[in-house]
């Protein structure tokens, strides 16, 4: 499978995986002057790209790079970003300062990870009735801490 990268600005960097077998390739910030990400501020970062996958059955996920999270508390706002196969627009990165202080992002940071995954666009059936399981309707903590 190929994945198409379209530069929107000439100062985009195209996304690249750190090792051969790295799930996601970087993603980078694609701005001119530094950006401080206040404590619990959330700022949308622009990339200057745009992707199109080869597979209309291929989503791109976005996802926090481990480093920025663990060490800083930079997350993204939205936990996992979805990209659908048939969107052409800017990806952007909106990430949040979770940590205990300001946050900088310098012009072209690594700053999250794109991850291609396949999906399934499976069939909506109303229903008034679903199969009974051991588990049944309970939820959250219902099997422990």
């Amino acid at each position: 499978m190929t994945l198409k990268i379209k530069k929107l600005n000439e100062n985009a960097v195209i996304p690249k995986r750190a090792t051969e077998y790295s799930a996601g390739a970087d993603l980078f910030a694609c701005i001119e002057n530094p950006i401080t990400i206040k404590k619990g501020e959330t700022v949308k970062i622009p990339t200057g790209i745009s992707a199109e996958p080869e597979d209309k059955n291929i989503m791109l996920a976005v996802f926090a790079r481990s480093g920025l999270a663990s060490k800083f508390g930079i997350s993204l706002a939205n936990g996992v970003g979805i990209i659908d196969s048939d969107y052409r627009g800017e990806i952007a990165v909106p990430l949040i300062n979770l940590g205990s202080s300001d946050f900088i992002i310098e012009k072209n940071m690594r700053i999250a990870q794109l991850v291609a995954i396949p999906v399934i666009f499976p069939e909506i059936v109303q229903t008034d009735f679903l199969s009974d399981t051991q588990r049944g309707s309970d939820g959250f903590g219902s099997t422990g801490i």
